[in-house]
């Protein structure tokens, strides 16, 4: 069932495992034999009682309790295909599968061993009956990082693809709290002694009942979680998010964009392996986190006034006048507050003392280098969110989100208008991010999902919004990366919701293509005019090379604006610069937190002749979490703006082409 009922598919991993048995000399396991005893004595192997949310049984292998100096391949691959023919007794586990957790926590190079995690990984993908679902490699230790280089250039494509590298926090988006052992940061007690009786039954035929033993664990410990917080005003509220509280029924993304961008950079390294013979080269993906859980009424506002003492020396991530701290349990539900009203409020982007100008920043850049750079950003990256997520996270919302770790502040999430008075129809992913000098300047927000189009419409005519960004196109490397939200020929409309799209015109350049939309609101009778713009030379993999096109595309964009805001006349009263331009990518936080920035730093520069990427980054990130993804997404922006300068004759002979790094200074 595993194996999608392809019979001789089935036959030929049966095969195959059978082989390996033969020669591993694992055809015949005698449950009495002293170093088996012994082995799964270690309870360096176990399976958890509980499941992932997909219904897959859990496998752990703690490394800190294996020295290969003490026993044999042999017997450690006898302890696990034990363990793992008992757990196949089970019918959720051959339907559902298998996720193996490599627990690394605390262990030493002493008990990695290279061979033997080679001889796993491949039993498991291609030479076990139970399909292997992922791999999660949890708090690897440096050391590890170059012995997994090299592991990999061994594994099959497909195992590549589901080998993640994970925090501890971090395996709250994979497994739920509820399936996850203690030691781990989950609920789960394991009972191991329990676990090798049932194995000592299924081994010696006795057909024990594999249900109660997965079903009782799991509910045995959500009941004993749920009666401690209901006996202490102080418990912990649970803040994590899990993929079981998803309908399996309808549409949704179960893809982490931490996950999103391991494929994509392992596909990068083998594209760039069969382009040129050089070493494997693997950039660090984004390690999404996870937010500080909050504990009493009490703590919360403590909570709420450090983070505005951490953020006033630098920037106001919050609205002083609403705390960023909400009751999980009634999140704030906050109106959208008119354009003219904050037309002229502070942004977070003004005019300071705290920036370079653009010949300092040229030599700034000349001598970190992509290493110096990206070292800048991982410091970045290392903050704590400032604000909460609870809306986000309501149970109701969670299949709105494309991926399950982007998710939206409270304090600055676009709130839409309810439908029919359903106060959970006011969610869309979707936050407010201030330009230079202009408050919610933009609307970061993700690719679209089927069931959001209607909201994402809304938002647009509630708005006022004039232009659309896109940056990415509906599929890359076959991959769905947003919903086609708008109809594609000239002289053809869409209905969504009560709205009609209709595409009166596309210009196409190399670069980028710009369709003119006509939006009509069927319920007024109200039309408006929408500037779509595309920009479809983003490459597959990283970054543009150069940033000329984008430059280009950018400044087609405020143009845009520009002609759209004059069109409206006197009927605006709000900022000098329009409302808020919606910019999208698939999740809304790598290449639009990258424009965004490259954005306000070029006005910045135009203005008063310096600019901050650092600083702009940090708050950027204060109003939609975890903008700019990835460390070559910061390397970009310093580029582009050195390109810029170059280009507009502000900058004479300070280009610096970084593509000339060598590998070792990644």
């Amino acid at each position: 069932m595993a194996r999608k009922f392809d019979i001789r598919r089935a036959l030929d991993l049966y095969r195959c495992h059978q082989l390996t048995r033969e020669g591993e000399d694992l055809l015949y396991l005698d449950i009495n034999d002293k170093f088996l005893q012994e082995e799964l004595q270690t309870e360096k192997f176990t399976i958890l009682g509980g499941r992932d949310s997909g219904g897959a049984a859990i496998a752990l292998f703690t490394a800190r309790y294996h020295f290969p100096t003490l026993t044999s391949h042999q017997n450690v691959l006898k302890a696990l295909i034990y363990q793992l023919d008992a757990a196949l007794e089970s019918f959720e586990t051959q339907k559902h599968g298998l996720v193996f957790i490599y627990d690394m926590t605390d262990s030493k190079y002493g008990n990695f061993d290279y061979n033997l995690s080679i001889k796993i990984l491949n039993m498991l993908k291609g030479a076990y009956p139970a399909r292997l679902k992922k791999v999660l490699i949890v708090a690897a230790p440096l050391w590890f990082k170059a012995s997994f280089r090299i592991l990999q250039l061994f594994l099959r494509e497909k195992l590549r693809d589901r080998v993640f590298t994970v925090a501890v926090s971090e395996l709250p988006f994979h497994i739920p709290c509820e399936s996850l052992p203690k030691q781990l940061g989950g609920h789960l007690v394991p009972n191991h002694n329990t676990w090798l009786k049932l194995c000592f039954l299924v081994a010696t035929n006795q057909d024990p009942d594999m249900s109660f033993y997965f079903n009782n664990q799991s509910l045995q410990q959500v009941s004993e979680s749920k009666e401690a917080m209901q006996s202490s005003d102080s418990a912990e509220t649970e803040t994590n998010i899990f993929a079981s509280d998803f309908d399996s029924s309808e549409e949704t993304s179960r893809e982490t964009v931490s996950e999103k961008y391991n494929e994509e950079e392992k596909e990068k390294e083998g594209e760039e392996q069969r382009i040129r013979s050089e070493k494997e080269v693997i950039v660090e993906k984004e390690t999404p986190v996870v937010v500080q859980r909050m504990h009493s009424a009490d703590t919360r506002s403590a909570a709420a006034a450090d983070t505005r003492k951490r953020s006033s020396d630098t920037f106001s991530p919050v609205d002083e006048n609403q705390s960023p701290i909400t009751d999980p349990s009634h999140p704030c539900k906050r109106r959208p507050v008119s354009l003219d009203s904050q037309t002229y409020e502070e942004s977070l982007h003004m005019a300071d003392d705290s920036g370079i100008d653009i010949e300092t920043l040229a030599d700034h850049v000349r001598k970190l280098r992509k290493k110096g750079l990206r070292q800048e950003y991982l410091n970045i990256r290392s903050e704590s969110p400032t604000g909460t997520f609870y809306v986000s996270k309501a149970k109701c919302n969670l299949p709105k989100n494309r991926y399950l770790d982007v998710l939206c502040y409270d304090h600055s999430r676009v709130v839409i208008s309810m439908v029919d008075g359903d106060p959970n129809s006011d969610y869309i992913n979707a936050n407010f991010v201030d330009g230079y000098k202009q408050k919610n300047a933009y609307i970061t927000t993700q690719g679209c999902l089927s069931r959001t189009t209607g909201d994402f419409w809304r938002m647009v005519w509630e708005q006022k919004c004039l232009v659309i960004v896109m940056l990415t196109r509906i599929m890359e490397r076959n991959r769905l990366k947003c919903e086609q939200y708008w109809p594609l020929e000239t002289d053809t409309y869409e209905t969504y919701d009560h709205f009609v799209v209709h595409n009166s015109c596309v210009k196409q350049s190399s670069d980028y293509q710009v369709s003119t939309l006509i939006l009509k609101n069927n319920k007024t009778g109200e039309e408006r005019v929408i500037q779509h713009m595309q920009f479809i030379r983003w490459p597959d993999y990283g970054v543009p090379h150069k940033a000329e096109a984008f430059l280009q595309f950018l400044s087609k964009v405020r143009t845009l604006q520009a002609e759209a805001v004059q069109d409206l006349g006197d009927s605006w009263h709000g900022h000098p610069l329009g409302p808020p331009i919606v910019v999208h990518c698939s999740a809304g936080i790598g290449r639009t937190g990258t424009l965004i920035t490259i954005d306000i730093n070029i006005h910045r520069l135009e203005d008063i002749g310096t600019v901050n990427t650092y600083q702009t980054v940090r708050k950027i990130r204060s109003q939609r979490a975890f903008s700019i993804q990835v460390p070559d997404q910061y390397v970009f922006c310093h580029l582009a703006l050195i390109e810029y300068a170059v280009n507009t004759g502000q900058l004479q002979n300070k280009w610096l082409d970084l593509e000339s790094d060598s590998d070792s200074d990644d």
